[in-house]
């Protein structure tokens, strides 16, 4: 049995450090590929031939690629992503400045996505083939089909435009703004610390829309999915054996059925997590929400590589990182998987 466990754990580690490491040099080579010389970008395109050779040499590039890759390796180790030509900082600081929006808007959607898409799904399965089933697979559908730029941009137009019942982009209100002290940089952790509870509501506010939007497109896969795991479980012989002794419908679900696949959930919403910290992109954009989408964006139409290439690691990693952990947790919560 150790045996067996050691070779799993060691086949599990050996994948995390080849993705690894086919990350690394995926996003090397996003900075050598792309059609923008990195140092024309920093000096810009009017400088002498001489700064523009000496800061070619203080970056590196006049390097073979093996050295340069080298190099990039070590930088990496040191949390070093490089400077940003746009803000003039290290890019490692910039992330830490941005990604807590990102995490705000990504967790706020996990959650509000999960609580409505699990039970959603556990009706759809338990209604199989009614009117309910297909009006939630329709819904799903939907959530999966309409682009989340296009959900944006008309949430923005009805709600805020036309009706005025929602603030408009942004992450607060001007009035707001440098009112509240950076703690955490999730804005309503922030204000609640603070005290102002005007400014938490202001940041709720202007969070429902890209939250909803987000939470609409992600719940709509969690409830597909749930469906389809619970369709398998009711079929179970255990799950007919629980109807056979006469237990209430609730409990056949929520006690017998339900729990046999929560911890193929558990995959689903990690993944489901990594793809909202990724996909905010866009609704960032639209939004105007300072996190790590729109500094992505930003950079990539400034031909700012490094941001480009630091953000691209990022996501990576988290992909990496939650995946691992969904698997150390399936391994876990099941004692059927070795």
């Amino acid at each position: 049995m150790n045996r067996r466990r050691f070779k799993s754990l060691a086949a599990t580690l050996s994948s995390v450090l080849l993705t690894l490491f086919g990350l690394t040099v995926l996003t090397f080579l996003i900075g050598r590929v792309m059609p923008v010389d990195p140092v024309i970008a920093a000096v810009g395109d009017n400088a002498p031939e001489d700064v523009i050779l000496r800061a070619r040499t203080e970056m590196g590039l006049d390097q073979p690629i093996p050295v340069q890759f080298l190099h990039y390796v070590y930088q990496l180790a040191h949390g070093d992503f490089g400077m940003s030509v746009l803000t003039k900082n290290p890019v490692a600081q910039d992330i830490v400045r941005f990604f807590p929006a990102t995490f705000e808007l990504a967790t706020a959607a996990l959650l509000l996505a999960a609580l409505v898409g699990i039970p959603l799904g556990v009706w759809a399965a338990v209604r199989q083939g009614s009117f309910t089933d297909q009006a939630i697979r329709v819904v799903c559908l939907a959530g999966h089909s309409v682009p989340v730029f296009m959900l944006s941009l008309i949430s923005l137009l009805v709600f805020y435009s036309a009706l005025d019942i929602a603030p408009g982009p942004g992450r607060q209100d001007i009035i707001y703004d440098g009112m509240i002290d950076t703690v955490t940089g999730i804005l309503t952790i922030d204000t609640l610390i603070a005290g102002d509870f005007d400014a938490f509501r202001d940041a709720l506010a202007h969070m429902a829309q890209p939250v909803i939007i987000l939470a609409y497109f992600s719940m709509a896969y969690i409830a597909r999915m749930t469906r389809a795991f619970m369709i398998d479980a009711l079929k179970g012989e255990f799950v007919i054996t629980a109807r056979a002794k006469g237990l209430t419908l609730a409990t056949v679900i929520w006690g017998h059925a339900f729990p046999t696949v929560a911890v193929q959930l558990v995959t689903v919403i990690a993944l489901t997590y990594a793809g909202l910290l990724e996909g905010a992109v866009v609704t960032e954009t639209v939004f105007s929400w300072p996190g790590i989408g729109q500094y992505l964006t930003v950079s990539l139409m400034n031909a700012d590589m490094n941001p480009v290439i630091g953000t691209t690691l990022l996501i990576g990693l988290i992909y990496v990182g939650l995946n691992l952990i969904a698997d150390i947790l399936y391994r876990v919560l099941d004692p059927r998987v070795k």
